[in-house]
């Protein structure tokens, strides 16, 4: 049996592959992060293995990772998750005195694979796989529209000496067109704008079916979390696809961790303070950001706190205990959801 330990990066993934006693059977690999990375981890570890069964042992870095361990358990393989602290511990034990590299961590993965028989599994959700793909999508087009918009309002401010509104809806760009048609403009610059006004009305259509399509899809799956003020279809979808099994994250702590919404304690002159997380996965955090916006407009608990905290912490430092306090809102939330989807599959089973 082959183990191979994977340290993941933004950029780039190691893979170290290690027989069952331990030892190292091949150089590293080092894989770019994209849409080749899967064939030619299979390629590598083929050459290596051969018919032997593979364990993929990749360190708990989900953000990272996540479409790689996907890739690999669609492939029939077997993917684990290695907490970092496991693995830290196996590369004090196993490497040289001060050792540290990229190789080095993903033997120490590939270890304490080998010494942990039950570790996490990788498992994929159909529905929160999906969620994913129409997520990443729908966020494509709203960065493509706001570039078009962009160049839109520099273009009719150089030409027409106006700045258009809401290009998002449709009367500004219907207000926009008729401009433009009663405008005394070249007829090449004309034509260019009408172009790119037509693909924000197309950008426009794309993006309300898709958001239609999530909220479909995100409905029956998080009921207890489209409650809360300020979490809406999108807002939940996203927490799900990036979230995913919210049962890996055992306390709202560790959550808030994840999201860059802890504070990070600091010490300096005996004193303690606490800064900023500027870590943690961005993308929640800007769910949280806009979810903490709504509930000071509509609700009158987060208003309280935000009250009861700004005078010693001023407007951000309230608003970062709120967020805080999203997260333990938001963790029994999703609890709750996923209780509920495991308790439909147990029905299903048994109608079955």
């Amino acid at each position: 049996m082959v183990t191979v330990g994977i340290d993941p990066h933004k950029n780039v993934h190691v893979a170290v592959a290690v027989d069952a006693e331990g030892r190292r059977v091949s150089r590293p690999l080092t894989v770019k992060n994209d849409a080749t990375q899967i064939s030619a981890l299979l390629k590598w570890i083929r050459s290596i293995a051969g018919g032997t069964p593979v364990t993929w042992a990749i360190e708990d870095g989900r953000g990272f990772a996540r479409r790689l361990a996907d890739g690999l358990l669609l492939a029939g393989h077997e993917v684990v998750w290695v907490p970092t602290r496991l693995m830290a511990a196996h590369r004090k034990l196993h490497a040289a005195t001060g050792s540290k590299s990229d190789p080095v961590d993903a033997a120490a993965v590939a270890h304490a694979a080998i010494a942990t028989p039950g570790l996490d599994r990788h498992r994929i959700d159909e529905r929160v796989r999906e969620l994913r793909v129409l997520v990443d999508l729908r966020a494509d087009l709203v960065k493509r529209r706001t570039v078009v918009i962009n160049q839109v309002k520099a273009y009719t401010h150089l030409w027409l000496d106006h700045t258009p509104g809401d290009l998002t809806r449709a009367p500004g760009l219907t207000a926009l067109t008729t401009l433009l048609d009663t405008s005394e403009t070249g007829r090449h610059v004309r034509r260019v704008l009408s172009e790119m006004l037509s693909e924000i009305a197309s950008l426009n259509q794309r993006i309300r079916a898709l958001e239609a399509t999530i909220r479909e899809l995100v409905s029956p799956l998080a009921p207890a979390l489209l409650e809360i003020t300020g979490i809406s279809h999108v807002s939940a979808a996203v927490l799900l696809a990036e979230i995913g099994d919210i049962t890996r994250f055992t306390d709202s702590a560790k959550l808030a961790r994840y999201t860059g919404c802890a504070p990070i304690p600091v010490y300096s002159s005996d004193k303690e303070r606490h800064r900023l997380h500027r870590g943690g996965n961005r993308r929640l955090n800007s769910v949280l950001y806009t979810a903490a916006i709504v509930q000071q407009r509509f609700h009158p608990g987060a208003r309280d706190l935000l009250a009861r905290h700004e005078p010693t912490k001023g407007a951000r430092g309230a608003r970062r205990i709120l967020k805080r306090h999203l997260i333990d809102v938001i963790h029994r939330a999703m609890l709750r959801d996923r209780a509920s989807w495991q308790h439909h599959v147990t029905e299903h089973r048994l109608a079955a």
